[in-house]
Order: C-alpha cells, then structure tokens, then sequence
C-alpha cells in the first residue's frame, strides 16, 4: 500500500528549480532520501507539508488529495525540520503542552517513553539543547501522536554515532510496527542499516527511486592504477577521480563484467560521491 504518492512536484526560485519530482513511499517501509546540499531535498519535504507552496504537482496521503484534506492528514504525519526554533525560553514541558492540544492521538505514555529513551529533561528550554537534542526532542513529538508516515530532514545530523545508532533502532523497530519513514540524509551509511529504498535527487530532478539493494547492485567500484584508462574505457567510468594512487571510478556492473575489469561492490556512499563528479 503506498501511504504517500507524488507526481510532477514543481518549486521555482531563482536560482534553483524542483523539477518534476515523482515518487512513492510504501506503508511500513523506510525510504532514505539522498543527495548533495542543495540538491533539493528540504525542498521537497517542505512542500509536501505545504511550508512553501509547490508551483505545480499532486500529493498524496493515505490515499487523501493533500489539498483538500491537509488538517486530516497533518494528524496523521509527523515531521521534523532542523532544531527545535519556536519558544527558545520555554521549558519543554511548557512547549509539550501546547503541541498536544493539536492532536486527539496523542498518547502520554508514549511521549514518556521517548523522552526516557533520548535522555531528555523537560526542565530544559531550547536554547540548553545541543544541536542532536533539538532532533530527538522534535521526534519525541512526533512520535507520541502515533504519526503513520514520519517525514524527517536530516535527523541524524548532529548526533553521535552511538546516538545515531539508537535513533536507527527506533526506525527499524517502527517499520516493523507497520510506520512509514521518509528521511534525507547525507550519512549514507544510515541507509545502508535500515533503508529499504532510497530515492536519489541531483540538481532538483529524481534520477533513482528503488530498492536500495538494486540500485547498489546496479554499480561496482573501480580502482585503476595511472595510464590504464584507455578512450573506450573512459567512457564507460562513472566519475573517475584521482586516488593516492591512480583513479577511482564506478562502473556499470554489466560493463565491469562484459570488460573483464577487477571490481568491487559499491556503497551508497561511494556511488553518490562518484555521481556527483559527472
């Protein structure tokens, strides 16, 4: 079942355009969005919250035109967006109350649960939380009002790995308990322990959105030593890059078999950074 479907999404800016973004998240399965800063990743999950206003382009929720049913299907979403910038004074238990009031699904228990799990204090106010607290404070919200899609920009930045790991756990955990997840991120090694697709963005167009085992299939890595790049090689390199010693590239797998070349799997973050270079 697809939760959240989207077609054709469109932003203009001056000096940057969302083009034509199209793809869907399956119910109960983590999709991990990538793609360099600026790519347009905020982008799109602003838009699709209706933060800004998409130029062209239909949304869908649960099924739901967003359009016309955005109250009913906020109830159901939780997003998080960078820090926690609203109330900077205000203790968290004071911030708590009013966020509550906008959901009858709320669950006290829950929100409990959450804020022993991140070692979160209620006496704090924002501005005495770290970068990685403001996160984990904005997903103890969201989750507490049992959000079946959950659409979150960046939320392991700032945090340590360790903290990082644990977060990763939640994910899983709430997969499995049937709640979708849309996140982007430039810690591709994230994805590669929980993600079961990823949708890839590059100067405002989706060029991939598949199962993440798929697209990491689709290449594998090369190392090449110094004048061993012939012309009709080249032209099969994905983004060769000097190394300390020769070049690197990715390859078509099918073309690194058909070659005979000496080749590696490739990570996410080996092909996004090769990608990247074209």
């Amino acid at each position: 079942m697809e939760v959240l479907t989207i077609q054709g999404l469109t932003k203009h800016y001056p000096s940057f355009t969302l083009d034509q973004a199209s793809f869907t998240v399956r119910s109960g399965e983590i999709m991990g969005f990538i793609g360099r800063n600026g790519a347009g990743k905020t982008t799109t999950l602003k838009a699709l919250m209706n933060i800004i206003h998409p130029d062209a382009g239909d949304i869908t929720f649960f099924g739901l035109t967003f359009s016309e049913h955005e109250l009913a299907v906020k109830q159901r979403v939780g997003f998080v967006s960078g820090g926690v910038d609203f109330y900077p004074r205000s203790k968290l238990k004071t911030i708590t109350d009013i966020a509550r009031r906008f959901y009858p699904t709320w669950d006290d228990a829950a929100y409990q649960h959450y804020l022993s799990l991140f070692a979160l204090e209620e006496n704090k106010t924002p501005m005495q939380l770290s970068a990685g607290m403001k996160v984990k404070y904005n997903l103890a919200l969201a989750l507490s009002h049992h959000a079946e899609l959950l659409l979150l920009d960046e939320p392991t930045s700032g945090l340590d790995p360790v903290s990082r790991d644990e977060l990763l756990d939640v994910f899983i955990a709430l997969a499995k308990a049937g709640t979708s997840i849309l996140f982007s991120t430039h810690i591709t090694g994230d994805l590669d322990q929980c993600a079961d697709r990823i949708t890839y963005i590059r100067h405002g167009k989706i060029v991939a959105s598949e199962a993440i085992n798929t697209f990491r299939e689709r290449y594998r890595s090369v190392h090449l030593p110094d004048g061993a790049i012939s012309p009709s090689l080249g032209k099969k390199l994905i983004g060769c890059k000097p190394a300390k010693e020769g070049s690197t590239a990715i390859i078509l797998a099918e073309d690194a078999q058909a070659l005979g070349l000496d080749s590696a799997p490739a990570d996410l973050n080996t092909i996004m950074i090769h990608m990247e270079k074209e």
